[in-house]
């Protein structure tokens, strides 16, 4: 049974900037914004892991960041998401993230949770309509 989901419930997550990571300015590889998305993604679903049902999953549904400082290959970036609110399926979150010498993002991320029978179903349909 999962565990009520409800503003307040946070999680941290870490993550090493790797070469894939980061696009390269000058001399140096930085963590890439569009990876540091990814970060922030993961670090919500990694929230929601716990408080939804094994048929279920979720589905970003939008992003709204400042990416303030530059992170550099080899750093480790930690990542907050803490539930702002719960509107039926509708998860809003508060994110903030740290690479242990500058805060480098915060802003808001939302997500969907969907059940995944439904959600494939609609793929599948869509899938056929590209046939």
């Amino acid at each position: 049974m999962p565990i009520e989901l409800a503003p307040g419930v946070t999680g941290t997550m870490t993550r090493t900037v790797e070469k894939e990571h980061c696009t390269t300015r000058g001399e140096h590889d930085i963590l890439s914004t569009p990876n540091l998305v990814l970060f922030l993604e993961e670090a919500a679903i990694e929230v929601l892991s716990g408080h939804i049902g094994d048929h279920q999953s979720s589905v970003g549904a939008s992003v709204d960041i400042a990416h303030t400082a530059p992170t550099l290959r080899g750093q480790t970036v930690s990542i907050t998401a803490a539930v702002t609110e719960v509107d039926r399926r509708r998860v809003a979150f508060e994110i903030t993230a740290d690479d242990g010498v500058d805060g480098i993002a915060s802003g808001r991320h939302e997500r969907f949770i969907v059940d995944l029978d439904r959600f494939g179903a609609r793929l599948d349909a869509k899938r056929d309509a590209l046939r």
